[in-house]
C-alpha cells in the first residue's frame, strides 16, 4: 500500500517468465523420418495461404515455360483442426490484395458477404451518442464486410487446387535451426496426459525440412518472438497489442451500416472502440478493441463488450435475438515504428501479423497480410531459381514490402497509435486528427512508445456486471459459444512467473477473456482448457506456448 492508503501499482513486467527460447529454437538435426519440403509457411491464416498460393502459380508458370525450377513441394501448417477455426476478425476487408493474388476474378466470385453501403461512427457517453464525420481512414467505399474464416476456407480450397499440402492440427512446437539458418520445423505432438507423459493415443512431433521457412503464425507468434530474440532483430519501438472481443448474433432487426464507436465504455486512458458490423440481413458482429496499455489493473475486456450491448445505441440491434458465436484474438498496434528491422533471415521469411502490418487507423490488417504473403512468394521464387536462400537472397522481400501500400499507409499513420498511449481519448484524438490532415508530418519523427507489460496498472476495485444469460453472458458461457472443445486433462501450455502475489493474480483473471486464470484465496489457479489462444496473456503476463493440435476454438463464422 502507498502512504495514502491506495494499492500500490502493479508493474506486469515484474512477473511476467521469459519466452521459452531454448525450446523454440532447436539446434539438431531433423528425425531421420523426417518430411523434405522445399517452403513451408507456419500459419494457415490470410499471410501463409496467399503466399501459398502465389508460390505454386509462379512454378507452374515456370514449368509451363520450360523453366529450370522443376516440382517444387509447398506446404501450410496450421495448429487449427480446420481451416479458419482460429481465424478471427472483424472484418472489413479492403478487396485490393484480393484482386492481386486473382487477377481478372470479379469481386462478386470473393467469399464476402456483402459490399458496404454506409457507416457511422459516435462518440459515446454511458447514454448516449453523438454522431461524428466520418474520419478519412475510416470510410470504407468499395470495401466488404465479410467474414475470416468464410475467407480462409474459401483461400484453403484454392491453395489445395494449386497443388499446396494443406496439414491442419499440426501446430509448430520449434524452429529447426543449423548454424544460423532455419532448416525446417518440427511440430508438436499430441495425446500426452497432464504431466507431460505419454498417453495411450500419443502421437510424436513431425520434423520437416524446407529451404525456406515462412512465419506467417499471426498475432504475437511464438516462433517469430524467438527467432527474433535469438538472431538480435529489434525495431524502433517495442510492438503493441490489442485485445479484441466479438460476438455474432443472429438478429431480428437488420444494421444498415458498418457502425464504429469511440468513448464509453473505455475509460479515457484506454485506446480503442468497438464495432457492429452487418453480416447479412440477419447477423449482425458486434466487438470492442482495446490497446493493452490501459492503466486500470481491473479493466474486463470482455464485461465492457457486455455493458456495450445494454446501450441504447446498441441494444435494440440484439434484443430479440440470439447470441451464436463469440471469440477473442489479440491484434497488432505498433505500427510501423514496431516492424522488425529486418523480416528475412538464412531460410526464413515473417509476414502478416506476425510481422505486425496491421494499420490501426483503418482497422485493417488482412490485406496487408495476403500483400505480404504474396511477395513473400515472388522474393522465395526467386531465391529457388537461383538455388540460394540465404538472407541476402531472401531481402528483395523486405524491400518489395518498403515500395507497397503496406509501407505507405503504415507509415502515412506511423504516430497516430503512439499519440493516445500518451496523451490519453481527447489529446490523443486532436493529434491524430492532425496527422489524418498531414499524412503523419505532424508532429514529425518518431514518437516513442512503452512496451504493453511496462505500463504500470492501478488496482482499484470497481464494480463488475452480473450477466443474465439473454443479452449479457459470463466469460464460461462465451467460451462454450467459441466452441472450444479442448481436453480437460492436456498439459498447460502457459507459463506462468513464479510467487504471483494476489492483486497480479486478479488483473490476470481480468486480462483474460476465456476465464482461463481465478484467483482461489490468494493462490492463482489455471484452467489452460478454457484458452482460445487470444494471446492476451502472453503479452502481459503468463506466456503462451503452442500445444496439441485442435486445441482451442473452433470459430465457424468470425
Amino acid at each position: 500500500m502507498t502512504s495514502s492508503g491506495r494499492p500500490l501499482p502493479i508493474l506486469p513486467a515484474q512477473y511476467q517468465p521469459p519466452l521459452p527460447s531454448e525450446r523454440l529454437i532447436v539446434a539438431e538435426p531433423p528425425d531421420a523420418e523426417h518430411v523434405p519440403m522445399d517452403v513451408v509457411f507456419v500459419g494457415g491464416g490470410p499471410a501463409g495461404l496467399a503466399g501459398a498460393i502465389e508460390l505454386a502459380r509462379l512454378a507452374k508458370a515456370d514449368a509451363e515455360a520450360g523453366g529450370s525450377l522443376g516440382d517444387i513441394q509447398v506446404a501450410v501448417l496450421e495448429k487449427a483442426g480446420a481451416l479458419g477455426e482460429h481465424n478471427l476478425s472483424g472484418a472489413v476487408v479492403n478487396p485490393v490484395a484480393f484482386r492481386a493474388l486473382f487477377p481478372g476474378m470479379p469481386d462478386s466470385e470473393f467469399p464476402f458477404r456483402a459490399p458496404v453501403k454506409a457507416e457511422r461512427v459516435y462518440f459515446m457517453s454511458d447514454r448516449r451518442a453523438y454522431r461524428l464525420p466520418t474520419p478519412p481512414t475510416m470510410r470504407n467505399h468499395g470495401h466488404y464486410v465479410g467474414s475470416i474464416c468464410e475467407i480462409v476456407r474459401w483461400l484453403g480450397e484454392r491453395a489445395e487446387a494449386a497443388g499446396v499440402n494443406l496439414f491442419t492440427g499440426f501446430p509448430v512446437a520449434s524452429l529447426l535451426v543449423e548454424g544460423e539458418r532455419v532448416i525446417g520445423v518440427r511440430t508438436t505432438p499430441s495425446g500426452l496426459e497432464r504431466d507431460g507423459t505419454p498417453g495411450s493415443s500419443y502421437t510424436p512431433p513431425t520434423d520437416l525440412t524446407a529451404r525456406v521457412t515462412v512465419l506467417s503464425e499471426g498475432t504475437r507468434g511464438s516462433l517469430t518472438q524467438a527467432y527474433c530474440g535469438w538472431r538480435g532483430i529489434g525495431s524502433p519501438n517495442p510492438p503493441l497489442f490489442a485485445l479484441g472481443v466479438k460476438e455474432l448474433w443472429e438478429t431480428t432487426r437488420p444494421l444498415d451500416s458498418v457502425i464504429h464507436t469511440l468513448g464509453w465504455p473505455l475509460p479515457n486512458d484506454a485506446f480503442g472502440g468497438s464495432f457492429l458490423y452487418p453480416l447479412g440481413e440477419k447477423q449482425i458482429a458486434i466487438g470492442i478493441v482495446v490497446g493493452l496499455d490501459y492503466h486500470a489493473a481491473a479493466l474486463d475486456v470482455h464485461e465492457l463488450l457486455q455493458r456495450l450491448k445494454l446501450h441504447p445505441l446498441v441494444r435494440p440491434y440484439l434484443e430479440g435475438g440470439e447470441m451464436v458465436e463469440w471469440g477473442a484474438k489479440t491484434i497488432p498496434e505498433g505500427g510501423y515504428w514496431a516492424i522488425p528491422d529486418r523480416c528475412f533471415g538464412d531460410g526464413v521469411l515473417i509476414a502478416g501479423d506476425a510481422a505486425g502490418f496491421v494499420e490501426v487507423a483503418s482497422l485493417k490488417g488482412i490485406h496487408y497480410a495476403m500483400q505480404s504473403g504474396i511477395f513473400a512468394a515472388r522474393a522465395i521464387f526467386d531465391a529457388l531459381k537461383k538455388q540460394d536462400t540465404s538472407a541476402a537472397a531472401l531481402a528483395p522481400y523486405d524491400q518489395m514490402v518498403k515500395d507497397s501500400y503496406i509501407t505507405r499507409d503504415l507509415y502515412e499513420r506511423r504516430n497516430m497509435r503512439l499519440a493516445f498511449q500518451h496523451g490519453g481519448l481527447y489529446a490523443g484524438g486532436i493529434k491524430a486528427g492532425l496527422m489524418t490532415l498531414t499524412k503523419g508530418a505532424f508532429p514529425g519523427g518518431r514518437i516513442t512508445a512503452e512496451a504493453d507489460a511496462e505500463v504500470a496498472r492501478t488496482a482499484e476495485p470497481v464494480p463488475h456486471l452480473q450477466p443474465d444469460g439473454k443479452l449479457t453472458f459470463s466469460k464460461l458461457d462465451a467460451v462454450f459459444r467459441s466452441g472450444n472443445a479442448t481436453r480437460d486433462d492436456i498439459p498447460s501450455h502457459l507459463i506462468v512467473g513464479a510467487d504471483i502475489p494476489p492483486a497480479v493474480a486478479d488483473f490476470y483473471t481480468h486480462v483474460c477473456p476465456a476465464g482461463v486464470y481465478e484467483r482461489d484465496g490468494d493462490r492463482l489457479v489455471v484452467s489452460p482448457a478454457n484458452c482460445v489462444d487470444c494471446k492476451a496473456t502472453d503479452d502481459v503476463g503468463p506466456r503462451w506456448t503452442p500445444r496439441e493440435g485442435g486445441s482451442g476454438a473452433k470459430y465457424r463464422s468470425m
